[in-house]
């Protein structure tokens, strides 16, 4: 079997230092990519669908997690969503909630199988699925407590509509995840 299947602790961060800044680089990643695929989506004339396509902002939260464990990957999803809101507007405050509690769970859901011994990819589909059930949980307590209008079945749709996002997660994130290891173990 070769490394890149082989790959099973991905958390490489360990030092409060390291995860801090790993935590600041996610939120920021997390709040520039989904701009820079709305702006694409706008020139394109399918305006912010790019997004929901395409997945951005959920990229540097799985790779946090798998980095820097499970708190800084809750701590950065939590607080991504919330930051791009205040900063760009989006996304729309309706939804804010619903990804704040998503992202959270994917960042911890993949922070706390980090040092797992569970293929990458593994990883990734546990706390993909999580992260969804999280956001249906939230959004059906949305509905019967706060007679929120969305439809907690939507999300299984959206998933239909983000494959091409979740197929760029099960490739970079394992790359990703690859190289930064190969790179940390010539380190030392």
């Amino acid at each position: 079997m070769t490394k890149a299947l082989s790959i099973k602790n991905t958390m490489i961060f360990t030092t409060a230092k390291t995860r801090t800044i790993a935590a600041v680089f996610a939120i920021a990643l997390a709040v520039a990519l989904p701009q820079a695929f709305h702006v694409a989506g706008a020139i394109m004339g399918v305006g912010t669908a790019m997004g929901e396509i395409f997945l951005p902002m959920h990229l540097a939260i799985f790779a946090v997690g798998l980095l820097a464990g499970g708190y800084t990957g809750a701590v950065a999803g939590l607080l991504a969503p919330m930051i791009s809101f205040f900063l760009t507007g989006m996304p729309a405050q309706a939804m804010l909630p619903y990804m704040m509690a998503e992202l959270m769970a994917y960042g911890l859901i993949a922070g706390l199988l980090a040092d797992k011994n569970l293929p990458v990819i593994a990883k990734l589909l546990i706390a993909q699925i999580g992260g969804r059930l999280v956001k249906i949980t939230a959004m059906a307590i949305g509905v019967f407590a706060f007679s929120s209008q969305l439809n907690p079945a939507n999300v299984i749709f959206a998933v239909k509509t983000g494959l091409p996002g979740l197929i760029i997660q099960w490739i970079a994130i394992p790359v990703l995840m690859y190289a930064i290891a190969r790179i940390s173990t010539k380190d030392e």
